[in-house]
């Protein structure tokens, strides 16, 4: 190899690192941040987390001249018990996330009972298999992802006469032990999704690889939806919702910051 091609490879080298090295500093900023703000926070109640976090959102909000009520706070309720969420939903909050269908059948039918306004996202995974009861509990499904998913959500809702709103899930990093579709392959899923089952897609929801900066990801899935005629954006979460919301999300999931570390 020459020396021109040498120092080439090198100078190639050197910014493959470089870009490394900045990656790794913007994920070390933002759990520091997580981490301050944990601490921040520890000796505050549930409801007390809540109203800060509204009023973050508020600010956030304003500083993207963006109205408040176009960012809808999802309160992550996963592995906290009804007894936990009772003061949130006691606080006025009525939008909570949960990652698995069985937790969300053992918790809230007797909370929406006590609350009967209240929105329960599945922000989760979603077997197929489990669709119906999915279909039954949730009002917004974020994890839409593959077509035997689609056809079976597809049926449920025709069976029930549900129609729980719909988001896909983007692997925005292409990795391949994460769920998403992949993102050369988002058009022509929304459009079987469309065409071939007759969903309306309202949103589209990603999760950022872990050591990534999130804000390129979540630049991404606005750009997709935006192509795709999608109204919906949800991405961010208690370590990135700032950079979120500047970049257009519409559903935030908070989980640390409202109901405190999980035990």
């Amino acid at each position: 190899m020459s020396r021109a091609g040498q120092g080439h490879k090198r100078n190639l080298w050197f910014a493959i690192l470089v870009l490394k090295i900045c990656c790794l500093e913007r994920l070390l900023y933002s759990k520091i941040n997580l981490i301050i703000h944990m601490e921040k926070t520890s000796k505050k109640t549930a409801p007390e987390r809540l109203h800060d976090i509204r009023a973050e959102l508020s600010e956030l909000a304003r500083q993207n001249n963006r109205a408040l009520e176009d960012v809808t706070l999802i309160a992550v309720s996963k592995t906290h018990s009804a007894e936990a969420i009772v003061p949130v939903l006691e606080a006025g909050h009525r939008v909570f996330g949960e990652n698995r269908v069985q937790e969300a059948a053992e918790k809230w039918p007797s909370l929406r009972r006590a609350y009967a306004d209240t929105q329960v996202h599945l922000i989760g995974a979603l077997q197929s298999n489990k669709a119906a009861q999915a279909v039954e509990l949730f009002d917004v499904i974020h994890s839409l992802d593959r077509p035997k998913l689609a056809a079976a959500l597809a049926h449920a809702m025709a069976e029930t006469q549900r129609s729980p709103r719909l988001f896909v899930q983007v692997n925005t990093g292409d990795e391949p032990q994460k769920s998403g579709v992949p993102v050369a392959d988002i058009a022509g899923f929304v459009g079987d999704c469309r065409d071939q089952h007759g969903l309306k897609i309202d949103g589209l929801m990603c999760l950022p690889p872990i050591g990534d900066a999130a804000g390129p990801h979540f630049a991404l899935l606005a750009k997709l939806a935006s192509s795709l005629d999608i109204p919906c954006l949800s991405m961010g979460m208690s370590a990135d919702y700032a950079v979120a919301v500047s970049l257009g999300a519409t559903h935030v999931r908070l989980g640390s910051a409202i109901f405190g570390p999980r035990g």
